[in-house]
């Protein structure tokens, strides 16, 4: 099976409101970068307005676009999704398997399935040209997944290909088992030009300076403290924005004052008070969406003690005040889940069947909680906290300091195990880096997470629990290391079902029913496609009654490379 890894990371911003961090990034109507305060879009006006977007804080900054490097700044800033672009874009703010629903035809016109799942055949789309005026073909196509087939290094979605191969102007994948729930991931994928990269060396490793695409930009001017990207003159497309500008933000809270003080045109972050210190501000032309999109999950080590058991699982899910948690933790922009099972409603309540329900009951009871680890022999030691045989329930719960909003979240579900009787702390790294190479090597015992969207929910669930996705430091998922396989089977079952087919219900059901009931992860809040942009300088957003995208700007919802960035930013209009 495989998996889309998100990219880079969720975002997260406290409003410090009142003034903008000096020594930031800016820019003008030139594209040119300096320190001091941002001039953004302000100095910009029509067809020649700068688009300003930010949706990674970076401390440094490195010329490399290359579109499989997950640690390199610019793939968390989603540019790449500018310049590298898929055979099919998706839409997860409106999921579903028809064409105009849930995905747009991009560099392939169509796609067919066959063999039952075990190929899929795209008609590529003719007359597209790389930045560099070269055509794209079939075989730049075919070469970009057979590197997927041949290094794992940046087959980072875990594709299973058993062969490539074009036909006129076809081109077929075959795979080893149905892959139809597998759309987004095989789809997706970026498209790198054959001319380029395949004498570049390795590819997980080479600086993609200088970034040929097929995409609507090419790199402009850049310098350690932004950069600009202007229109690629052999674009199959129009290009409404002609300039393009991501500043070096250092901090969220330096990101979002200039967000606040109409600084920044688009941005994806977490913000607190979004609601009351910026669209409230100015309703007509302040954007703040938060769609949700998947489910934020506490990720238990299933190799280690004491999360390794059930009743400790089962204990901990009982505890968490996930109203608390999305209210306070989450500034109520992101609501608490009504199931065990995860599910994220109502983006997916098609796939909900009979077996999404719990029976627990999902309110904060530190008492139920008690009486779970009681039942299973776990008494209270000398300090108040329970054990079995003499061995304390003790946890740490693992995110970034940066991530403020988990950070929060953490506190608050600190304070609800302790009132149960969990001896739990949080232990926040210094850097996102360190976490997720914990998360990969297994080095944690409990983490916040959020979930996958898709066009079905058959994403967020296989990268929560499929463990052919852990391969040591490349690990894109499984990071609890579940390894079950009976859950492999019923994901196998589910990536052989055409998706929304009634089918495809029938058999989420036994694993809805299996993560309620066994709690490999334990679901907290939805997980929101964060979205914010002003609308004084470009209008054309996606809103919640026109949600062609979700207008989430790291471009993370599509896959490596590719992402909903480009969709929206074709059809923005700037203001005359």
């Amino acid at each position: 099976m495989s998996n889309r890894a998100l990219r880079g990371r969720r975002l997260a911003a406290v409003a410090a409101v009142g003034f903008l961090a000096a020594g930031i990034a800016a820019c003008g109507s030139s594209g040119s970068s300096s320190s001091g305060s941002a001039s953004g879009t302000s100095s910009s006006s029509g067809s020649s307005a700068t688009l300003v977007m930010e949706s990674s804080p970076e401390t440094t900054m490195t010329q490399n676009f290359n579109p499989w490097s997950t640690t390199a700044p610019i793939y968390g800033m989603g540019a790449d999704g500018l310049i590298y672009e898929p055979l099919i874009q998706f839409n997860l703010a409106a999921p579903g398997p028809t064409e105009g629903k849930g995905w747009y035809p991009w560099l392939a016109t169509s796609y067919t399935w066959g063999d039952s799942g075990k190929s899929i055949t795209f008609a590529i789309r003719q007359g597209v040209k790389w930045s560099d005026g070269q055509a794209f073909t079939p075989a730049d196509v075919v070469y970009t997944y057979n590197l997927m087939k041949s290094n794992p290094k940046v087959n980072i979605d875990g594709l299973q290909i058993s062969s490539v191969s074009a036909s006129g102007n076809n081109v077929t994948v075959t795979f080893p088992s149905a892959q139809y729930a597998n759309l987004e991931n095989i789809a997706g994928l970026a498209m790198v030009p054959k001319h380029i990269w395949s004498t570049a060396g390795e590819a997980s490793t080479y600086t993609d300076a200088n970034p040929v695409g097929t995409g609507p930009y090419v790199l402009g001017n850049y310098t350690s403290q932004g950069f600009t990207m202007v229109p690629n003159k052999y674009y199959w497309q129009t290009v409404p924005v002609k300039k393009v500008y991501f500043p070096a933000y250092t901090t969220n809270t330096a990101a979002t004052n200039a967000l606040f003080s109409g600084q920044i045109d688009w941005t994806g972050n977490f913000i607190q008070g979004l609601k009351t210190n910026f669209v409230d501000k100015n309703p007509s032309q302040h954007i703040g969406w938060e769609n949700p999109g998947a489910t934020n999950v506490l990720i238990p080590n299933m190799t280690t003690w004491p999360t390794n058991q059930l009743a400790v699982r089962q204990a901990i899910s009982a505890a968490i005040d996930r109203t608390a948690i999305g209210n306070q933790g989450e500034d109520g922009q992101e609501g608490p889940i009504s199931s065990a099972s995860g599910l994220t409603t109502p983006i997916f309540t098609p796939w909900s069947g009979s077996g999404s329900q719990a029976t627990e009951n999902l309110t904060a009871d530190p008492a139920t909680a008690a009486s779970i680890l009681t039942k299973a022999g776990y008494k209270k030691d000398s300090a108040g906290f329970y054990a079995l045989n003499g061995k304390e329930v003790s946890l740490k719960i693992e995110d970034p300091a940066a991530y403020t909003d988990y950070a929060q979240d953490d506190q608050i579900i600190v304070s609800e195990l302790k009132a149960a009787g969990i001896n739990a702390t949080p232990n926040l790294t210094s850097t996102p880096a360190i976490w997720t190479s914990d998360l990969s090597n297994g080095n944690f015992q409990l983490s916040m997470h959020w979930g996958n969207g898709g066009i079905t929910p058959y994403n967020m669930y296989d990268n929560w629990l499929d463990h052919t996705l852990v391969q040591g430091a490349n690990t894109a998922g499984d990071f609890g290391r579940l390894n079950s396989p009976q859950v492999q089977t019923y994901l196998s079952t589910i990536a052989a079902d055409q998706p929304g087919s009634a089918q495809q219900v029938t058999d989420f059901q036994p694993l809805l029913k299996y993560v309620a009931a066994n709690l490999p992860v334990i679901p907290t809040v939805f997980s929101a496609q964060w979205f914010e942009a002003n609308s004084a300088h470009f209008t054309g957003w996606p809103t919640q009654s026109n949600p062609y995208e979700t207008g989430q700007p790291s471009g993370n919802n599509n896959g490596p490379g590719t992402g909903t960035d480009e969709y929206v930013i074709l059809h923005l209009k700037p203001v005359s």
